[in-house]
């Protein structure tokens, strides 16, 4: 049904109610400097259950997503974390107060999906402060070999590991974090428009630790 609505809306010229006026967000370079040392990192990583309400800076936003799944080999393409056969299959999908938008690392910019605060559909129980919302997505299409059931498998494997980038970047700059695999699956597939090879993984929560 939604599907068909876009259509109509689309060719009457209405695709701009949609979209709105959310323009791509241009991401910063990572700071390369911060945080603490490795080992801190594992010693401080902890699933939190509440976040603070600030949104984050444009550096931290950046950062946190080179992190979880940037480009850290301009050469070769190659990301902060590995994927079965560098089918580099994981997408993120940012969840903001404007919007949502898709992480593209090539060009280190958040592309706009869908206007509109729609944290409240992913957010579930608990989180109500969480500024962004992190959804890992798997294209298994980009899997060149493998029976779905293989495939599956390897989605979730890859996106496990992207999960555990953010977790630990968080632990390293004294954010906070939590991975969940519970979530409006149907409702958010039909928000997104993802197609049938289009898996969720997981979604973070991700926030300044509150204040004491």
């Amino acid at each position: 049904m939604k599907r068909l609505i876009f259509c109509i809306m689309l060719s009457l010229g209405g695709f701009t109610l949609i979209a709105q006026d959310l323009k791509p967000i241009m991401l910063k370079a990572p700071d390369m400097t911060r945080g603490c040392n490795i080992m801190q990192a594992f010693g401080n990583r902890a699933s939190v259950t509440d976040v603070d309400s600030r949104d984050l800076s444009i550096q931290d936003l950046s950062d946190l997503l080179w992190a979880a799944f940037g480009i850290n080999r301009p050469e070769s393409g190659k990301r902060t974390a590995p994927s079965a056969m560098n089918s580099q299959d994981i997408d993120i999908y940012v969840f903001l107060a404007s919007g949502v938008y898709r992480y593209d690392a090539i060009e280190n910019t958040l592309i706009p999906v869908v206007a509109g605060d729609h944290r409240s559909v992913i957010r579930g129980r608990g989180f109500n402060n969480a500024p962004v919302f992190l959804l890992l997505v798997s294209d298994i299409s980009r899997f060149k070999h493998g029976d779905e059931a293989l495939r599956v498998g390897w989605a979730n494997m890859d996106g496990g590991i992207v999960s555990e980038n953010i977790a630990l970047f968080c632990a390293g700059v004294g954010m906070g974090t939590r991975p969940r695999a519970g979530m409006p699956v149907d409702e958010l597939k039909e928000l997104l428009w993802l197609t049938t090879d289009q898996r969720l993984i997981l979604n973070h929560p991700v926030g300044y630790l509150s204040k004491q």
